[in-house]
């Protein structure tokens, strides 16, 4: 079982600079998904959670909190969510509540595994993209 609360080491420096970067790319990643699915496109990163703190987690470490309606990352000790702005985190009455057994439920501990080869790959390219424009 796989801890996804518990501070994840850094590849990449976190900053507000490369916060805005990550939230375009998994934006650009999530209407691809979309597209995949044959589904609508998103006017937002509505729905993405679980996507988006695996892969701030993965770039920029920390860990991944929440509850059964929303997920987000920790990092450097501030709360930092991707999907801050969206619609559905915008209905939540408490988005930032942490329930940290939440994350030991094994339904929760598959599909967080699942997602993860997509993420992987999303990682690999954000960082090369990254490296690329430095």
């Amino acid at each position: 079982m796989t801890d996804w609360t518990v501070d994840r080491k850094a590849q990449l420096a976190y900053s507000y600079e490369r916060f805005a970067q990550a939230k375009v790319f998994v934006f650009r990643k999530w209407c691809e998904q979309a597209a995949e699915r044959h589904a609508l496109p998103p006017t937002d990163l509505s729905g993405s959670c679980k996507y988006g703190s695996l892969f701030m987690n993965q770039v920029f470490g920390g860990s991944i909190c929440g509850h059964y309606e929303h997920q987000y990352n920790i990092i450097g000790g501030r709360i930092v969510d991707l999907s801050h702005d969206a619609v559905d985190v915008g209905r939540i009455t408490n988005p930032y509540l942490h329930e940290p057994d939440f994350f030991a439920i094994p339904e929760k501990q598959i599909s967080l595994n699942s997602c993860l080869p997509r993420v992987e790959r999303w990682v690999a390219q954000f960082l090369e993209e990254i490296k690329c424009s430095s």
